[in-house]
């Protein structure tokens, strides 16, 4: 067992091919509800999607491919762990990659991560 808190991405998707906002705010909320989670267990959950919309949101829309996903993925590999969350989602998938192409956990359960409380 970890004696440390792990970061511990949250995958899941945001838009999920919609183009309805309210889904992607329910999924936004989703995400942020499992990150809860994993912080009761002590570790140190991060969301691509949280980095990058305050920043799209200060430069505008139009800048939405060019800064969610290389954001997502950039954070994603700076993280100890993956925890995938929800439905399908390429760019959760893509971040997936990352955690096994450097053979670090993929949990697919909250069940899964231990607990250091």
């Amino acid at each position: 067992m970890h004696n440390k808190p792990l970061y511990i991405l949250i995958a899941g998707p945001y838009t999920s091919g919609s183009s309805d906002k309210t889904v992607w705010m329910e999924n936004h909320k989703e995400l942020n509800r499992v990150a809860y989670e994993v912080y009761l267990k002590g570790h140190i959950p991060v969301i691509g999607v949280n980095m990058a919309l305050p920043i799209i949101e200060a430069v505008g829309d139009e800048h939405f491919e060019q800064l969610m996903m290389p954001l997502s993925l950039a954070i994603a590999d700076k993280c100890d762990a993956v925890l995938r969350v929800g439905g399908s989602s390429k760019g959760a998938d893509e971040e997936v990659a990352i955690f096994v192409e450097k053979k670090l956990p993929v949990y697919t359960s909250l069940e899964d991560i231990p607990s250091l409380n």
